[in-house]
């Protein structure tokens, strides 16, 4: 008999379908020489500590830190766990051959091999590894079966992260919570300060920027610009890009100019070629739902979780924008069975009779390195529909489903080409520039041309919300991108108005949750290149199939807050950051290259035995600097809060509450 384990019951049931195990028993499916099970949740963990020793019970910082020799895994504290768990172990048990059906990523690894451990499996394994759920890939996927073996790396890449998050996280989480106790104000309690490998970097990115908002100062500056032949023209700035804070200086330019002509020095006019926007990856995908529809990282990936399982996307929880060279030749089969769906696929099909028509050429859909390109796929390729009927979705499970069709859709429509317009003027010695942009062919941005329509209409109702300067900001930059300008000649010249205009220095936007996962994504660092952000998305803090989770636990752990789209830190998480004094635990950069590395385990270029020595090294640096460090003490002034580590010197936990305590670094 051969034994298949899925990751969830749903998937578990597709399966049995297709292979032809038709009958039902509790737990499993069974027929046509196969028995079908599944998993649910984490089915094994770790141990925990107290599980190792009794004297690991006691949160004494004398103990710490805690390594295990070994590391030991136990079936989960659950009735319904336990129970399921009994059925495979039985199952196993029978097995001629099991056929792990797990979640094709790291995670999926680790939750199945862990399962056939505790339930020493001693048959062959093989391993089932598809990146869709219709009846065609399960059935390709069985065709090309591969042996565990193959899946050794990934599954270490995993365990290394479990282990690494068990050493830091529970030591780190013991070491603060005694050294620095901190009290419930409710219930009168000392309150874990939990810490984690990437919870905490995350939570000091938004605790630095709320810093950087409440720090700012604004600066008030003036912009000489002047209109002529209704056209607005913006003095262009120095080498240093520099404001003209001085007024004087401001009235003093405008008086220079304001009695002489304006000449046209220079028109420069240049097409230009715009590719179509990426294929969505889970991370690009959840910060578009959370920009168009405000969904939450973990909303979206719930969303695009359940069209996976109802066949119309493929898998979700990936890292890539591009698709493997080798299905290409599936494109049509997958546009075609989606195009009773999008009017656009039949305008597409349109305009390639037409290119066909006037070359006399047969024509192909393009294939372009943007899209395709195997180099950069490796589990899975990016998320792109089935090519399956969508039907039977939620309202909102329509609109995600939208969203990636169309994408995958514009990827196969030619350029769009546009031509700019830079157009330079004068008023005595002082330059000014405007500049302006004309669509010539919309090519891939006609597949959006309804969306973009509905995006107006939906922030024009925003008018009354606190979100329409920021909505309205982008719609006028855009606008002011596409403005197509009068027809200028070097060398005119004429009458103009020049004015100033009074503004001031903005503060930096607090994170949203799709700034943050993009922050997440390259550790800290915001950056819209696209192909700068690939690069370093090696060194991103977390995977992008956990990036939401991790949010949402500062958000159950009280350490942020939501204020419409803003992300904010709460009094809690600020003082948790504080009471961290180690820079390796909260430094998004650091985090990042332990990332990194666990990618490296996973490609065979870094050994995972020389990862874990190092976390053990880390993990005991960190519990020995709280250990050593001066601040945890009581408050000698108001004798409730606790000392801590501030900027430049030692003050009280209660500072917010107005105890003045507050003492230099110097002073032993």
């Amino acid at each position: 008999m051969k034994l298949c384990i899925a990751e969830k019951p749903s998937v578990g049931l597709d399966i049995a379908r297709v292979l032809g195990a038709d009958r039902r028993h509790d737990g499993f499916m069974e027929g046509n020489g196969y028995c079908v099970s599944w998993t649910f949740g984490h089915l094994c963990a770790l141990y925990e500590p107290q599980e190792y020793t009794d004297a690991w019970k006691r949160w004494d910082l004398s103990l710490l830190p805690m390594v295990p020799e070994s590391f030991k895994i136990k079936v989960t504290n659950d009735a319904g766990i336990i129970k399921q768990f009994n059925i495979l172990s039985d199952l196993i048990s029978k097995a001629d051959e099991v056929i792990n059906c797990g979640d094709a990523g790291q995670e999926g690894e680790l939750i199945q091999r862990w399962v056939y451990q505790k339930a020493r499996c001693h048959v062959p394994v093989k391993r089932l590894w598809i990146s869709s759920l219709t009846d065609e890939a399960i059935r390709e996927g069985f065709a090309s079966l591969k042996d565990q073996s193959e899946y050794q790396l990934l599954y270490e890449a995993g365990l290394m992260r479990a282990i690494g998050d068990w050493l830091l996280g529970m030591n780190a989480t013991r070491a603060y919570s005694i050294r620095y106790p901190h009290r419930d104000a409710v219930s009168n309690r000392n309150q874990v300060l939990s810490i984690g490998r990437v919870q905490t970097p995350t939570l000091a990115l938004i605790v630095r920027r709320d810093q950087e908002i409440q720090r700012f100062r604004p600066t008030t500056y003036w912009e000489l610009k002047t209109v002529y032949r209704d056209t607005l023209f913006s003095m262009l700035a120095d080498e240093d890009d520099r404001k003209i804070t001085d007024k004087q200086e401001a009235e003093r330019l405008l008086a220079s100019v304001s009695d002489k002509e304006f000449e046209i020095v220079s028109v420069e006019k240049k097409k230009a070629t715009e590719f179509a926007p990426r294929l969505f990856d889970l991370t690009s995908l959840q910060v578009e739902c959370n920009k168009r529809y405000n969904l939450s990282a973990e909303q979206t990936l719930q969303i695009i979780q359940s069209l996976y399982e109802k066949h119309v996307t493929t898998y979700p929880r990936v890292d890539t924008t591009f698709l493997p060279d080798d299905l290409y030749a599936t494109v049509p089969k997958t546009l075609q069975g989606i195009e009773h769906y999008f009017p656009q696929i039949g305008r597409l099909r349109e305009l390639m009779r037409r290119q066909q028509q006037a070359t006399g050429k047969p024509q192909k859909l393009p294939k372009s390195k943007r899209v395709f390109d195997s180099k950069k796929v490796t589990d899975h390729h990016a998320i792109i529909p089935t090519g399956q009927a969508p039907d039977n979705l939620t309202d909102l499970e329509r609109k995600v489903y939208d969203m990636v069709a169309l994408r995958f859709i514009a990827a196969f429509y030619h350029d769009c080409h546009v031509a700019n317009t830079v157009v330079v003027g004068k008023a005595g010695d002082i330059q000014f520039k405007t500049s302006g942009r004309e669509i010539l062919d919309l090519g891939w941005r006609e597949v959006f041309a309804k969306t973009k329509e509905e995006d107006k209409a939906k922030t024009e109702d925003k008018a009354k919300t606190e979100d329409k300067a920021e909505d309205n900001s982008d719609a006028e930059r855009e606008q002011e991108e596409e403005k197509t300008l009068p027809t200028f000649k070097k060398g005119e010249r004429g009458a103009h108005q020049p004015q100033l205009q009074e503004k001031q220095t903005t503060p930096p936007k607090p994170y949203t949750e799709a700034t943050l996962l993009r922050a997440m994504e390259t550790a800290g660092k915001l950056i819209d290149d696209e192909e700068l952000r690939d690069a370093l998305k090696e060194n991103g803090i977390g995977r992008p199939s956990t990036r939401a989770a991790i949010i949402e636990k500062l958000f159950q752990r009280k350490y942020i807050v939501k204020e419409r789209k803003a992300l904010h830190a709460t009094p809690l998480g600020v003082e948790l950051i504080h009471t961290v004094h180690s820079p390796l635990l909260k430094s998004a950069e650091l985090t990042g290259v332990w990332e990194k590395k666990l990618r490296q385990i996973e490609r065979g270029e870094y050994p995972s035995r020389q990862f874990l020595d190092e976390l053990k090294a880390l993990t005991g640096e960190v519990v020995e600097q709280v250990r050593t460090d001066k601040a945890g003490y009581c408050c000698p002034v108001c004798r409730r809060g606790i000392i801590i580590r501030g900027n430049n010197a030692y003050g009280c936990s209660r500072w917010r509450e107005g105890c003045t305590y507050r003492e230099p670094f110097s002073v032993k």
